[in-house]
């Protein structure tokens, strides 16, 4: 048994506005959530830019939110979509895994929002979740749709800069929030409805074996969005349970990162001037949260 890890409080940095909230207002996608009642927002998918900006989405209303470093909430698009997750590559181009319509390129200057994939050869996604960028360029996202521990059917996909998609597992419960280990030879995949963090190791050929279990985790609804730290150590965003949990390399529990707001911590970011500030997304109050680590997050592409 592990020894119960530290506690480090968090403080909110941001909140939407009450002009932005949209209490009342229908959301096809809120209406086919279990359990969920909200309408006003919903956060996810906390990226910096080059430039050090937040960005971050809003899936019920389709939106895209830019945020200052004071905390002010700027609507940089509103389109006809489900914006799940949001990445940013090295080239500073916005990506969006939209559970709607696919893989999108957001055009911060115009709002644009334009697909990049649409489809797997000739059928549509379940409906994609999150992705993640290598140091090649290379993509990978998750196809997420209604799966769960009845339809273990969810997939992980591989886009490369070369323009092949590559379906690299298809027998998931749920594959939600996924970041690369240090040195890319394996990926770290949230699964939720199995409360579960899976390791995927790659092949030299770029397929995989041996999948494993990495951490399992118990109570809330399940591992949601992820990110890693400049040692190798994950960051977990435990929706439902209102924690962002820290696990050391070993996948041992390093702290318990606890919410001030609501219980639904959703996804979260590294940033701030030393890259030791975690910035959390609550989806129920509609607020960022941010809390100080003693170890700063891994610098996504300080190689180039």
């Amino acid at each position: 048994m592990f020894a119960a890890p530290p506690v480090i409080k968090t403080e909110v940095f941001a909140r939407v506005p009450e002009n932005l909230r949209k209490s009342g207002t229908p959301s096809n996608w809120i209406d086919n959530q279990p359990g969920l009642t909200h309408t006003h927002s919903f956060l996810e998918g906390p990226s910096f830019d080059l430039d050090g900006n937040l960005y971050c989405v809003d899936i019920a209303h389709g939106r895209i939110f830019k945020v200052s470093n004071e905390g002010v909430f700027d609507v940089v698009t509103e389109y006809d979509g489900w914006p799940n997750g949001l990445k940013i590559d090295k080239h500073g181009q916005i990506f969006i895994a939209d559970y709607k319509h696919g893989i999108m390129k957001l055009d911060p200057k115009t709002g644009r929002v334009e697909a990049v994939l649409e489809r797997y050869r000739a059928e549509r996604f379940k409906g994609v979740n999150d992705l993640v960028f290598a140091s090649n360029g290379d993509m990978y996202f998750t196809d997420q749709g209604l799966s769960g521990l009845h339809d273990p059917t969810g997939r992980v996909f591989r886009y490369r800069e070369s323009g092949a998609l590559d379906c690299i597992l298809d027998n998931v419960p749920s594959p939600n929030g996924l970041v690369l280990s240090r040195d890319e030879t394996s990926l770290y995949l949230a699964v939720t409805r199995a409360n579960a963090v899976w390791r995927v190791p790659f092949m030299p050929d770029g397929g995989v074996a041996k999948v494993g279990l990495y951490v399992q985790m118990t109570g809330g609804s399940g591992p949601d969005g992820m990110a890693l730290d400049n040692e190798g150590g994950l960051a977990v965003a435990h929706v439902g349970f209102g924690v962002v949990w820290h696990f050391c390399p070993r996948g041992e529990p390093r702290a318990r990162i606890e919410s001030c707001e609501g219980m639904l911590t959703t996804n979260m970011a590294y940033g701030g001037a030393d890259n030791r500030d975690l910035f959390i997304t609550e989806s129920e109050t509609g607020t960022i949260l941010r809390a100080k680590l003693d170890v700063p997050g891994r610098e996504m592409y300080s190689h180039i």
